[in-house]
């Protein structure tokens, strides 16, 4: 049976301190972001979603973006290993979780370097993005990880974004939507949709044709909404001022065995 788990952080008291790579920094209301983190994850609750509190790092300002630290295939997590060096101590506390519900811990080791962010998973191909935060070797530990269990792994070079999870994600029938501008090589994606919005890119499967999406993208929730989908919208602003998107925000474990 597939599961329905999502691993989520609270944000840290120093989010508006939070790494800004391609876009303009701007104020950050903390508060703001407090209210909707939980209206975030009740989204998720009210979908049929177990959420699992991750320890605080309070410390980590980026660490609410728990994504970040960790990649999940069926029942196996691969700890991340940062290419921005000062996010490496999130992984503390994910370990911890993702081992109390009984995955297999694997983890990136020097001098690979990856993050969650970068990693799009569509049935057993899994796209990685080779950009700022993930480097060749971590691409490279990836594969070894994850390609003897089945998957294919294709990698995606990325220069334009954070992460190619900035740029795409996919519906659930594997048709990847994306802003063309914002990819480096979209041929890659056998079935592509080009979206209206720079936050219409992104998409938390909820299960059914229940899409978690930014209350930032109303022309991207409008066109996929008649093509039979039904988009849940959230406003995600204060995380969107650092990067931040819906796919960020948690980690969906849907392969746990029983």
């Amino acid at each position: 049976m597939p599961s329905k788990k999502a691993l989520v952080r609270r944000p840290s008291p120093r989010l508006a301190e939070g790494l800004v790579t391609h876009i303009e920094r701007e104020k950050v209301d903390a508060d703001l972001a407090v209210e909707q983190w939980e209206a975030y994850v009740e989204a998720l609750r009210t979908h049929g979603w177990e959420t699992i509190e991750v320890d605080p790092a309070d410390d980590c300002p980026d660490s609410v973006f728990v994504e970040d630290t960790v990649v999940m295939y069926r029942n196996v997590a691969l700890i991340a290993r940062s290419g921005a060096e000062s996010r490496r101590d999130e992984t503390i506390g994910v370990e911890e979780a993702v081992a109390s519900l009984g995955c297999s811990v694997n983890w990136i080791w020097e001098p690979g370097t990856l993050d969650g962010g970068d990693v799009l998973k569509v049935g057993d191909t899994i796209y990685v993005g080779r950009g700022g935060r993930t480097n060749a070797a971590g691409v490279q530990q990836l594969r070894a990880a994850f390609e003897p269990l089945g998957a294919r792994v294709v990698a995606v070079p990325v220069s334009k974004v954070l992460h190619l999870k900035s740029a795409i994600t996919a519906l659930p029938d594997g048709t990847v939507l994306g802003r063309i501008p914002q990819l480096d090589a979209p041929s890659l994606f056998p079935r592509f949709l080009p979206v209206p919005e720079e936050s219409g890119a992104h998409v938390v499967l909820l299960g059914g044709d229940k899409l978690l999406m930014a209350a930032s993208a109303p022309k991207t929730a409008e066109l996929l909404a008649d093509l039979g989908h039904e988009p849940v919208l959230v406003d995600i602003s204060e995380f969107e001022k650092l990067e931040g998107c819906v796919t960020c925000l948690s980690v969906r474990m849907r392969e746990l065995y029983a």
